[in-house]
This record gives C-alpha cells, structure tokens and sequence, in this order.
C-alpha cells in the first residue's frame, strides 16, 4: 500500500490547508512529518502499510517542522516527527510538541543510550562521525579527536561549518567527556589546522581530499556510504576510493555517533497506530532495510550491516547517552561561535 502525501510542498515545505481544522482519528491511517528525505523511508512505509493495512501519510520538509507542530496546536495531524540528529529531537522536546512513547517492544529493541530517559524520543539508526583520510598521503590506520588538534595536521583538515548539527554534536561529546576548558582549546587547535575556511557539505570534504586540498576531514559514515554507491554521479565514486575510513578513538571511549531518531506528537490522533509504527521501525525487519537502503548503522543488537559499512571495520560506539549530548549542543555553539572557527585558520 504506497503512502500518499498529506498535502502538496509550497516554497520547500508542506503546506496544510488550514491550521483550524481539528485534527482527528482516522481508522488504518498515521500522519508523519519528516525531515528525512522520501527516498529514505518509503520502502519501510510501504511494508508497514503492507503487513499492517496503515496508510502512512508524509509531509516532508528539511525545516520548520517542529515549529509548524507548536503553531498547529492541539488541531495538528502529525502522528510522529521523523529527524536525524540528537539535536532536532531535542528541539522537539524543548518546543513542548512530544509526549513519552510507551512501548514494551520498543524498550527491548533499543538500548537505552538511544532512548530519551523520559521516552520522548526513540533512536532509529545511528551514523558515526569519523575521519576521512587520504590513501595516498595518510599512512596511519588509526587515530584519535584529540588529535586533530595537534600541529602535524597544520593546514592538512577540511571540514563542513562548525555550527552545522553533526559537528555540533561531536563537540558537545568532547565536552561531556573532557570540560568546556579543554574542548574550546582541541577546537582552537583544529581551527589552526584548517586548510580552508569551513564550507559545503561532508561530499565536499571528499572531494577536496581527492583533489589534495586537504588529507583529512571529518564526516559522516552515512556520506561515504552514498558516495562509494553513487552510480549516477561516479566522480563521487572517485572521491570515496580515495579514501579510507578511520574510527577516531576506537581503543579508547569509542567513536562518536548520531541518530536518526522519532517522537510520538503530543496530540497524536492516531496514536495506537503511530506506536506500531515506531514498534515496526525498530523490528529486526525494518532495522535491516535500514542498514541495507540508507547504510546506516542498525540500533537493534544482532541486525547485519550492509556489505559497505561492514567493509569498514569494526565500530566501537562511544556509550556517553545521546541525551547527555543534547544538553550540550547550545554550549558547543557558543564555543564555536568564541573561537571563531568558522572564519577558518587565518582568523
């Protein structure tokens, strides 16, 4: 059964037609809204509504979502909120538009360092952050954050802004493992070793290690992933051979690792029919299309990884709470912000 859209997109985001319409049960239906691309998480909507006979309608859109929930009230549709990053599903919570889902399954599923204590948001897949190194000029195998500040890399790292979510995320675990005082002087450092003034996205730092501008740089295994399967652009191919993947402090606290995650709508309509979606999500069945479609890293123990991440090695997850991070994100953005990091090395 194809999931169909709520409404059509205006301007980047999905518009309803009016927000005074109460919003109400609908029998077999659950209303999602995504900032997860359709592409993405269609093929798990469609089984869904295979097994299950729920429609599952989606309004997409890369922002305003959360704001659009706390506008609409108690006359909001949205079932479920469907984001990546520890950050948007703290936003959710702080803009008042969840409430804790209770799920037996979903508890057994998901182990606790990717649960919201109180409930209010359920991890999905995780992605690390790691090091993208040059084949050809970085000879190490391993290698750690803390040492990316040290004055060898000097003019040698490429990295997207430091106010962008991902990289938000890391800091604010360097400062949940090590203190502000040390965490804004690692993010000196590597500011000191920039080859470029921060910009574009995790692809981007690829290419600029294929084209030599740089030898290293952090990002996301989810965009190697993308790369090294990229058919239809294969100089994106290109970028990802040049490069290994190196798992910053893998024999020590472990990697660090995002989500994408989901929260339950404080005034979910169709709530019943939300929670065995989230219950679905987090099945054996539905961690695998995960792992096998977006390459991302299953969060239910025992599901395999796709033959592209598996290829990688071994990923110690860093355990420190995903909420623990969340705490941290606003002072990690001051940090950045202080240091001035995204006015690259020269500043």
């Amino acid at each position: 059964m194809k999931q169909k859209t709520l409404w059509p997109a205006l301007g980047g985001i999905a518009v309803a037609a009016a927000f005074s319409i109460p919003a109400f049960a609908v029998e077999n239906e659950v209303n999602i809204y995504s900032q997860r691309q359709n592409y993405l998480i269609q093929p798990l909507l469609d089984t869904f509504s295979k097994e299950t006979g729920i429609r599952a309608n989606v309004i997409f859109a890369q922002t305003g979502l959360v704001e659009r929930m706390a506008a609409e009230g108690a006359n909001s549709p949205a079932d479920l909120l469907l984001t990546a990053d520890i950050g948007f599903l703290t936003n959710a919570i702080e803009a008042g538009v969840t409430q804790p889902i209770k799920s037996e399954t979903v508890t057994k599923n998901i182990p606790a360092n990717y649960r919201d204590p109180g409930g209010l948001w359920v991890g999905l897949t995780s992605r690390a952050r790691v090091v993208y190194a040059s084949k050809d000029r970085v000879k190490q195998d391993s290698i750690t954050y803390e040492e990316l500040a040290d004055p060898k890399w000097k003019g040698k790292i490429c990295v997207r802004s430091g106010q962008h979510a991902y990289n938000l995320a890391l800091l604010a675990s360097i400062i949940a493992h090590d203190g502000e005082a040390k965490a804004k002087e690692w993010l000196k450092g590597v500011k000191a070793n920039l080859a470029a003034k921060p910009s574009g996205g995790d692809r981007e730092q690829a290419k600029a290690i294929f084209s030599g501008q740089c030898d290293i740089a952090l990002g996301n295994t989810y965009y190697m992933a993308l790369m090294a399967t990229e058919d239809k652009q294969p100089e994106q191919k290109q970028w990802a051979a040049s490069i290994k993947v190196l798992f910053p402090n893998a024999e020590g606290r472990g990697t660090h690792t995002n989500i994408s995650g989901v929260v339950l709508a404080k005034h979910a309509p169709n709530k019943a029919n939300a929670i065995k979606l989230v219950e679905f999500l987090t099945s054996d069945e539905a961690q695998k299309l995960y792992a096998d479609l977006n390459n991302e890293y299953p969060l239910k123990k025992g599901v395999p990884l796709s033959t592209v991440v598996a290829s990688w090695g071994t990923l110690h997850p860093d355990p420190l709470p995903l909420a623990e991070i969340g705490k941290l994100r606003k002072r990690a953005s001051e940090i950045v912000d202080e240091v001035g990091f995204d006015q690259g090395p020269s500043s």
